[in-house]
C-alpha cells in the first residue's frame, strides 16, 4: 500500500505539472483548451471550470491537453441542414441545436444556407416566411448535440492560428515544468535533510551496520584508507566498494586526535550487477539557503547528464533493455526508495521527473519533441505540414512507442521473477 500511494502521489505530480505547463501557456497564448486529462481511457469523473474540463481518467499512464483546432472541428454543418438557433441578451446565437430539436422547445429552428463558425461567424438561414436573414455567432456559443455541449472556437482560438513561437512554447512548456519541478524537490530535499558535501566526513550511521560495528561515529574526518590519503567523498567510497568483505584500515580524526580504525565492509550488488563493498555511512551535509538553491540546479543538471549518458549509449550500440525501465520496473523502483525514507524518495522523484522531461523532448513522433520539430519544419518552409501526413506520423510513432512499452514492462516481469 506504501508503494502503491508513493506511486500514485508522484506520477500524479509529474503528470499534472507537465500537463499544467501545456495548460498555462496555451491559455496564455489565448488557445481554447477544451480538457485537460490525467491519464488516460475512461473518465472516472469531470469537472468543469471556465472553458476546460477537468478530467482524472482510469489509466495513469500519462495525461493531456486537448487544444482547440489539434483535432477536426466540431459537426459538419451542410446547406439545407436544420437546426435550433438559442439567443443570448445580445441577440446574438449562443446555442446551435444540431438534433433533438423537439427537446429545446425554446429553439428558433431554421434551415441553414451558409454557416461559418471559424472566421466570420455567421449564419445564413431560412426562417419560416422563406426570408434569408444572417445571424450572429457568439464567440462562445455552443453546439448541442446528443444533448452534449461542445463550445466552438473560432479560428483565432486555435492551436494552428498562433505563430510559431507561441505554439513552440505551449508544446515545450511541459517538459519545462518538468525541470522546474525537480529543481523545486531538489531545493526541498537540500533545506530539509542537508546539502551533500564532497568531504571525506563520516554522516549519519546506520545501526547494526559495518560501520557501527567498527566504531566509526559520526563527525569522523577520514584523513587516510590503508594507508592512502583521502580528501573527499568519492575518493572514500571508491576504496570502500572495491573491497567488499576486505579489512582496511581507516585514519580519522576525532576531536583533535587521531585514530585509527579497522572496518570491514559488507557486500552487495552494485549499479551493473557486480559486487561492491559498503560499510553503511551517510554523506556528511551541510544546511545553507543559497547553497540549497545551487544544489537544485546542479543536482538537476547531474540527473540530465546521466540520462543523456544512457542515451549515448543507445546511439553508439551499447545499449540494453536493463538500462530502461517501464511502469512495473517504476512501481518496484519507487517501492524501494519508499522504503529508504521520504529524502530517498524525493531525490527519485526529482529523478523521474528529469527523465520525463527529457524522454518528451527527444524527436519522436507523438511527443513533444516531435511535435516541435514539426514546428520547426514550419519555421523553415514557412508554411505548414500537411495535418494529415503530420497526424500519419504521429500516429505510427505512438504505436511504435506503445510496442516499446510493451517489450519494456515484460522485460521488468521477466527482471521480477528472476
Amino acid at each position: 500500500m506504501e508503494t502503491l500511494l508513493s506511486v500514485i502521489i508522484i506520477f500524479g505530480l509529474l503528470v499534472f505539472i507537465h500537463e499544467w505547463g501545456h495548460l498555462y501557456f496555451a491559455k496564455r497564448a489565448g488557445i481554447l483548451c477544451r480538457e485537460f486529462a490525467i491519464g488516460f481511457g475512461p473518465k472516472i469523473f469531470s469537472w468543469k471550470r471556465n472553458e476546460t474540463v477537468y478530467t482524472i481518467r482510469l489509466l495513469p499512464l500519462g495525461g493531456f491537453v486537448r487544444m482547440a483546432g489539434e483535432d477536426p472541428e466540431m459537426v459538419d454543418i451542410k446547406p439545407g441542414f436544420e437546426i435550433g438557433l438559442v439567443f443570448n441578451q445580445k441577440r446574438k446565437v449562443s446555442k446551435i441545436i444540431v438534433n433533438n430539436k423537439s427537446k429545446h422547445p425554446d429553439a428558433f429552428v431554421v434551415q441553414v444556407e451558409k454557416i461559418d463558425l471559424e472566421h466570420n461567424l455567421i449564419i445564413e438561414a431560412y426562417n419560416d416566411e422563406g426570408e434569408r436573414i444572417q445571424y450572429q455567432v457568439d464567440e462562445q456559443a455552443k453546439l448541442v448535440q446528443d444533448e452534449l455541449e461542445t463550445q466552438i472556437a473560432p479560428w483565432n482560438r486555435q492551436f494552428g492560428s498562433k505563430t510559431v513561437g507561441q505554439r513552440a512554447l505551449a508544446i515545450f512548456a511541459g517538459p519545462l515544468m518538468n525541470f522546474v519541478l525537480a529543481v523545486v524537490i531538489l531545493i526541498a530535499f537540500a533545506l530539509f535533510q542537508g546539502m551533500p558535501v564532497d568531504e571525506a566526513q563520516v554522516g549519519d550511521v546506520s545501526p547494526d551496520s559495518a560501520a557501527s560495528e567498527a566504531g566509526l561515529l559520526e563527525g569522523d574526518r577520514v584523513i587516510a584508507i590503508e594507508g592512502q590519503p583521502i580528501d573527499t567523498w568519492n575518493e572514500m567510497t571508491d576504496i570502500i566498494q572495491k573491497n567488499p568483505k576486505e579489512p582496511i584500515v581507516f585514519e580519522v580524526e576525532r576531536n583533535g586526535q587521531q585514530v585509527t580504525i579497522p572496518v570491514t565492509p559488507d557486500e552487495r550488488v552494485g549499479q551493473f550487477g557486480d559486487s561492491e563493498g559498503f560499510v553503511g555511512i551517510a554523506r556528511p551535509t551541510e544546511f545553507s539557503l543559497l547553497g540549497s538553491i545551487v544544489f537544485g540546479f546542479t543536482q538537476t543538471y547531474a540527473f540530465m547528464s546521466m540520462i543523456f549518458e544512457v542515451l549515448g549509449m543507445i546511439v553508439t550500440g551499447q545499449f540494453s533493455l536493463d538500462y530502461v525501465a517501464g511502469p512495473v520496473g517504476i512501481y518496484n523502483y519507487t517501492g524501494e526508495a519508499a522504503a529508504m525514507g521520504i529524502f530517498v524518495l524525493m531525490q527519485w522523484a526529482a529523478a523521474l521527473s528529469v527523465n520525463l522531461g527529457i524522454i518528451n523532448l527527444l524527436p519522436i513522433p507523438a511527443m513533444d519533441g516531435g511535435r516541435l520539430i514539426f514546428i520547426g519544419i514550419e519555421a523553415v518552409r514557412g508554411k505548414p505540414m500537411d495535418p494529415q501526413k503530420e497526424g500519419l506520423v504521429h500516429f505510427v510513432g505512438f504505436a511504435l512507442l506503445m510496442l516499446l512499452m510493451i517489450v519494456v514492462t515484460w522485460n521488468d516481469i521477466n527482471k521480477f521473477f528472476m
